[in-house]
């Protein structure tokens, strides 16, 4: 469920329908705030996140938002609010998720690449638990805790060879992804973990994919997890906790429709019925998927005479990359319906990107749309603004979340003056005339290099 609503406007207001989020109207925000522009219900973050709690009331388990698909600091201070902590990857990470008011008891730190200081950092600010996903890193991490003297918590990451996900580009439970360790390496390294005074084993952890709308890979995947909690068990080891991860997908219009968290709960309760152990998961797009959209205008409509129909808009794939990245489906609404126009027509939806791959969808059929018209990119709460990037040095979209009749710019676009003073000019790039060791001559804000404007 999401909160974008379509409203019927009055004869006076011109009719039709407009298209809300909760109860502002997402062209008042377009208006005013400039397009593109990511807007987000805080009445879907909210709803999102106690359903899958609920779900889960029997076991109570940690439930860790997923800071990747959606690392703005109000949309983790709205999930912190409920009680939510953090499944990080990064030092930034963790940093977004503290700044955000989780406690560092809350947050889990994964990732297969973590440096030694970036170890160091989730050490000295106290994290829940530290994912290893091989053994350089619990290696690198046993030295890193030896230096500060401090007992590292961690959870073995297992890859436990069980493919799932929307894409073959995020699925991460086979043999051949780079994430987590094999059974037979996770039973020894915890065997080491266990015997070592720089570490607390507190369990094991998987996470096999994303996007899975098939509960039978996570099924499977859980099974043999619930074997290897049971087999060092049995082998003396202390084991409080197992990480499922997350994963579960959203319904993105074309894709097939998702089991809900209730029978995604019931499946983990009958896998691991009469297991008495600590459950951690780690969701993201279930919950912020559906809460955010992407507001885009019409820059104009160009039709060939051999038939081809582009919808130019202003937002690229630098906004939202899905469709380029992974062939991703969003619905495309447009923002304001007029009365009496019944007229769909076929587009080719693209933005001003220098990439054939700037392309939202081929073919799709939308109510007739002009230059100015706008429409929106539905279920692009999750992994649209965190994978963004300034590429064609085009600026970032703002984001913006709503409450009811309200709304607030969380994340400002920033100016084309911000984004050039970022840069600096190398000495020997210095403009003529310009005396070595002066600002000039180091690109500083006042450098005609840096300022320079046709």
């Amino acid at each position: 469920m999401d909160h974008f609503k379509e409203r019927s406007l009055s004869e006076a207001d011109g009719g039709g329908t407009e298209l809300l989020c909760e109860g502002t109207p997402l062209r008042a925000i377009a208006e005013a705030v400039g397009t593109p522009v990511y807007v987000y219900a805080s009445a879907t973050l909210e709803r999102h996140y106690r359903v899958f709690q609920e779900a889960f009331v029997r076991r109570r388990p940690a439930i860790a938002y997923a800071v990747k698909a959606n690392p703005n600091l109000a949309v983790i201070a709205t999930l912190a609010r409920l009680g939510a902590g953090a499944d990080t990857v990064s030092e930034g990470e963790i940093r977004r998720a503290l700044a955000a008011g989780v406690a560092p008891e809350k947050i889990v730190f994964s990732g297969v690449g973590k440096t030694d200081a970036e170890l160091a950092f989730a050490l000295q600010v106290g994290v829940a638990q530290i994912n290893v996903e091989s053994e350089p890193e619990l290696d690198r991490l046993a030295a890193v805790a030896s230096s500060l003297g401090v007992r590292a918590p961690i959870a073995i990451r297992v890859n436990p060879n069980v493919g799932a996900g929307g894409h073959s580009k995020i699925s991460t439970g086979r043999m051949e992804d780079k994430f987590g360790v094999s059974f037979s390496e996770a039973e020894r390294l915890y065997a080491r973990a266990s015997a070592s005074t720089a570490f607390q084993a507190l369990g094991v952890a998987c996470h096999i994919g994303s996007q899975i709308t098939d509960l039978s890979p996570m099924r499977e995947a859980f099974a043999r997890m619930r074997t290897l909690v049971e087999r060092l068990r049995g082998a003396g080891r202390s084991v409080s906790r197992l990480d499922l991860g997350g994963g579960l997908g959203v319904p993105y219009f074309n894709a097939p429709t998702p089991p809900e968290p209730t029978a995604f709960a019931a499946m983990v309760e009958d896998v691991l019925a009469g297991l008495d152990i600590d459950l951690a998961f780690e969701p993201g797009r279930v919950i912020v998927a559906n809460a955010g959209v992407l507001v885009s205008r019409v820059i104009h409509v160009h039709q060939r005479p051999e038939g081809r129909r582009f919808l130019v808009v202003d937002a690229a794939m630098n906004d939202l990359i899905r469709p380029a990245m992974y062939e991703a489906f969003h619905d495309i609404r447009p923002l304001r319906r007029r009365s009496g126009v019944e007229a769909f027509l076929d587009y080719d939806v693209v933005g001003p990107v220098c990439e054939t791959g700037d392309t939202f969808a081929r073919g799709r059929a939308l109510p007739a749309l002009e230059a100015g018209d706008l429409i929106a990119f539905m279920t692009a709460g999750a992994y649209g603004a965190a994978m963004a990037s300034e590429y064609n040095s085009r600026l970032l979209a703002p984001e913006v979340l709503v409450r009811g009749e309200a709304y607030a710019v969380v994340r400002p676009r920033p100016t084309y003056e911000a984004m050039l003073e970022r840069e600096d000019a190398p000495p020997w790039l210095a403009p003529p005339g310009a005396p070595a060791g002066s600002a000039e001559a180091h690109g500083s804000p006042k450098s005609p290099l840096r300022n320079a404007r046709p």
